[in-house]
């Protein structure tokens, strides 16, 4: 992704061809709204040719124009609304007039909001979440796999950098699979447009936000995607980019003003250091270079100081919200935001739907530095983020050294024991998404060296621990790849194309060891979201003994006991130093085989392996 010249950087601010291209009116974004928002004012952005120039004007009761607001650029206006609460659904007429010219009117409608019980509810640490990139999961459709009027043309899935034709349909064709493995939540890396010459179907760099990407579907399937979800019992976290936008995109292309992005005399990358912002002692330079640094050549880097930018975001995530009732957000890149903007962003979209999740991505290896970025000041940063949860890189690489680490102080199964110690720092943990890998990450089974045992271990502590667990599609079946690069852990879900020589998503197209992953995770899924107590309930750990770490979940239902036996020799576990949460059980039943043992003073746990028990009375 490299330009061919270091011109100016910020070249981009009015190209004079674009200007000459788009019509008097191109667009206003929102195109429509809805009343009775606990927010009453709105901000319109309106692109055309010399539009600046152009007076705006509008009459319907209840809607009043308090401002119209011209910029740099004289191809936007920003016309300021208000909604009273007696406004009612209905549509008016903008009207744009110039002396001598003819006159322009965009029919503008606002729709009555959507209070369905089962749209923004959130998602908690009851579910199970299934992370998929659209692009690479399955191709439903086709015929939406190329268009002549976008700058990436065709696909080829024998490269990992071009588009391979995976759409929301393909997706929606294969929920019954997602249902039947345990997942209740569904997040899609992001399916807004993104229309760059190369290299953009990881979704991260957004050219149009309010436009579903045409290669996955509209705006419409997008919906009626959700709808589908909603209908079977599954949950949508929609994930958002607030730091960067596609250099394509028409607000880069044309900028409204040069402050719309970053400036830098030339090219200046962010330094990617979250210590430059924890660090007390750090220089402003370290922190400026961080968030305001830009994350790629083809990623603008938006300057959410700017009012207009901080509108135009925030609008357009609630009208996502409002208009397909999605349940949750993942924030990419968290830290390299404007946190004075960020928490204002979640204070808003709260207070218009109060049971909405959100959850950033903060890929650190140390607590204190996740927690630095989550709500409440639990750690002396002096300012609270309102972000209720984060990703938990920390625990990830907890899990990982547990597995492969060899046995000390703290290392090995001990470094997952504190970095669990270590919940104190966050204001609640259990809003934390907990996974194992991701799309930017080396692939768990290959973390663990294919280690089949400790593959098994690791997919056991991840759904019974605390928080919201993640799995990445294809770890079920193990899927296997290092990130080097990312595009060699994005592979093609096998069977989900046409014409796919093996079905992965059938048990007589996966191999006898893929269908023991692939029901070892359902029977692990199916029991945790049946199982309040590994949702809600109480975790205590004790500390590790000779390479064994025991922990429980607990209500006042039911507890659950886990035995990670880290070391490569089997182990007789005697029981009595759990008597604090062992107290009253008399039996026990091992929740993947169905098997009881009778008597639990002593527990036989093979080497490499995790058992999960539920206790008896």
């Amino acid at each position: 992704m490299k330009f061919r010249s270091s011109l100016l950087f910020l070249f981009v601010f009015v190209i004079q061809t674009a200007c000459a291209q788009i019509p008097d009116l191109e667009r206003i974004e929102p195109a429509f709204w809805w009343v009775g928002m606990k927010n009453p004012k709105l901000q319109l952005i309106v692109h055309g040719k010399d539009i600046g120039n152009r007076t705006a004007t509008l009459n319907y009761p209840g809607v009043k124009l308090v401002k119209v607001n011209k910029v740099e650029n004289p191809n936007y206006l920003f016309l300021d609304l208000e909604i009273s609460a007696q406004a009612k659904a209905g549509s008016f007429n903008i009207n744009f007039n110039k002396a001598g010219t003819q006159a322009l009117q965009y029919k503008y409608t606002l729709n009555t909001r959507d209070h369905s019980p089962n749209r923004a509810q959130g998602v908690t640490n009851k579910d199970v979440i299934y992370l998929l990139m659209p692009d690479r999961f399955s191709n439903g459709d086709p015929t939406n796999d190329s268009f002549a009027n976008m700058r990436e043309k065709g696909v080829s899935r024998d490269s990992m950098y071009a588009r391979h034709g995976g759409d929301i349909q393909g997706l929606m064709n294969h929920l019954d699979y997602l249902k039947d493995l345990g997942i209740t939540t569904i997040w899609m890396t992001p399916e807004v447009e993104n229309d760059e010459p190369h290299a953009s179907y990881h979704g991260y760099a957004v050219t149009s936000h309010y436009k579903t990407d045409p290669r996955y579907g509209t705006n419409e399937l997008y919906k009626a995607y959700v709808e589908k979800c909603h209908g079977m019992g599954l949950k949508v976290i929609k994930d958002l980019v607030h730091n960067h936008a596609g250099t394509e995109g028409w607000t880069i292309t044309d900028m409204p003003m040069k402050s719309w992005v970053h400036q830098w005399p030339t090219y200046t990358k962010s330094n990617f250091r979250y210590a430059a912002l924890t660090d007390p002692n750090a220089p402003a330079s370290d922190r400026k270079q961080m968030l305001d640094g830009w994350f790629d050549r083809r990623m603008a880097d938006m300057n959410e100081s700017n009012p207009y930018v901080q509108n135009y975001l925030t609008q357009n995530h609630i009208w996502w919200i409002e208009y397909a009732g999605v349940d949750g957000f993942r924030l990419d890149t968290y830290p390299y935001n404007d946190p004075v903007y960020m928490a204002d962003w979640a204070q808003k979209v709260k207070a218009e739907y109060p049971h909405f999740s959100i959850f950033g991505e903060v890929l650190d290896n140390q607590v204190a530095n996740e927690a630095y970025f989550m709500q409440g000041n639990t750690v002396n940063r002096g300012f609270d983020t309102h972000l209720p949860g984060i990703t938990d890189a920390a625990l990830k690489d907890a899990i990982a050294e547990a597995l492969n680490g060899k046995e000390g102080w703290d290392n090995g199964v001990n470094k997952l024991y504190e970095t669990i110690a270590q919940d104190f720092m966050y204001q609640d943990p259990t809003r934390n998404c907990i996974f194992l890998d991701n799309h930017d990450m080396s692939r768990f089974y290959s973390v663990v060296n294919e280690d089949f045992d400790k593959y098994k271990a690791g997919m056991a502590i991840l759904l019974t621990m605390r928080g919201i667990p993640q799995l990445y599609y294809g770890d079920e079946i193990l899927m296997a790849g290092v990130s080097n690069p990312d595009g060699l852990v994005r592979a093609d879900f096998a069977g989900g194309w046409p014409g796919d020589k093996v079905n992965k998503f059938t048990a007589a197209g996966r191999t006898d060891k893929e269908n023991e992953a692939f029901n070892y995770v359902r029977k692990l899924a199916n029991y945790r979201k049946n199982t309040p107590a590994l949702q809600t309930g109480k975790l205590m750990q004790y500390l590790p003994n000779r390479g064994i770490y025991v922990y429980f979940r607990y209500d006042a239902q039911k507890t659950v006991m886990m035995v990670y036996n880290s070391t490569t020799k089997a182990s007789s576990l005697k029981t009595e130093r759990f008597e604090e949460r062992m107290s009253g059980f008399r039996s026990a039943v091992n929740i993947i085989n169905d098997e009881v043992l009778n008597d639990i003073g002593t527990i036989n746990v093979p080497a490499k392996t995790t058992l999960v028990f539920e206790l008896k009375k």
